[in-house]
């Protein structure tokens, strides 16, 4: 497939971005992502089955950050195999569906992330200021209510992002990204056809925007409360699970916000390259590792459960 196509032709692949012709690189390519997708795996996996297993974190916040974990999972697992798959391979190609999967599954992804971190802010807020309203407020049904909530949210909205990309004919099918990122495929765009998925971005990132503000109060709120608390150890119980959710929030915000508001170069950059890394990568590796360093409930878990998995091996009978 020629990278310059007829004005209003059709695109049968794309070509992602190739890290290097050098085959050595290639292979350090695919061996880093690699490494930072069984990373990303293996914690949030630990998470996710450290809650499942352990009763006593079957709470609406426990609950959240599983739902989280799986998030990251799939958020990853629709860019970060196929980059590694090319590497290795040593070819560029995604087919046009393949493309469309990747932007509808990832804005799904990234969507429910946003809405149900913003949830999660709510859930600390009821738990610090309104202590004795929790139970009642953030009850079961209410709990489940939210997550079907966020997930359908992010469906509408990757279906939204999705039909208003690709209803645009494309005048090239060279995406200077590993992913079928949507700023990129704008540029390839052949007309301003595209004004329609513009102004999709900016209706989501105003959207996401309310969400960051309403998380940045909330939090106010809550270290307002905390502050007032006469024991130590409940100030760090507090500012342990907060913190570490605004910091992770904010750097995803800031990242995304800059790759989707500015117009991508014509060239790939390692800068591009970079600001979408921290988006996509990122926050994913790191919410395991914040939440089960900072949260003594969560060491806990994991603890018991690498011990009973320690323990079941040595117990299995030996057949040979």
């Amino acid at each position: 497939m020629n990278a310059k196509i007829g004005n209003e032709s059709s695109v049968s692949e794309f070509l992602l971005l190739e890290f290097s012709a050098v085959r050595e690189l290639q292979i350090l390519h695919f061996s880093l992502f690699l490494v930072l997708y069984m990373a990303i795996l293996f914690g949030n996996l630990l998470i996710i089955s450290s809650i499942v297993f352990d009763h006593h974190l079957h709470t609406p916040m426990y609950f959240f950050l599983m739902n989280l974990a799986i998030q990251d999972i799939g958020a990853v697992s629709v860019t970060i195999p196929k980059s590694m798959a090319n590497s290795f391979m040593n070819i560029r190609h995604i087919s046009y569906a393949g493309c469309v999967a990747q932007v509808l599954s990832f804005f799904f992804f990234l969507s429910s992330d946003v809405a149900l971190l913003t949830v999660m802010a709510y859930d600390r807020y009821v738990a610090i200021c309104n202590p004795l309203q929790y139970e009642m407020v953030m009850n079961r049904a209410a709990c489940k209510q939210m997550v079907a909530g966020v997930w359908f949210s992010g469906l509408l909205n990757a279906a939204m992002h999705t039909s208003a990309t690709f209803a645009t004919p494309f005048c090239s099918n060279i995406v200077n990204q590993f992913f079928c990122e949507v700023p990129q495929l704008l540029t390839l765009a052949c007309s301003n056809s595209y004004q329609t998925e513009i102004g999709a971005l900016v209706v989501s990132l105003t959207i996401a925007s309310g969400c960051f503000v309403f998380i940045v109060v909330t939090y106010v709120h809550i270290f307002t409360v905390v502050l007032k608390v006469p024991s130590v150890q409940g100030r760090k119980k507090a500012f342990s699970t907060c913190i570490p959710h605004l910091v992770v929030f904010s750097i995803f915000c800031f990242t995304s916000f800059f790759a989707y508001l500015r117009l991508p170069p014509k060239t790939p950059s390692n800068g591009d390259f970079a600001i979408t890394v921290m988006y996509t990568i990122v926050p994913p590796m790191f919410n395991p590792i914040i939440y089960s360093m900072r949260n003594k409930e969560i060491k806990n878990a994991v603890s018991k459960l690498l011990r009973l998995k320690h323990a079941s091996m040595i117990s299995f009978p030996d057949l040979s």
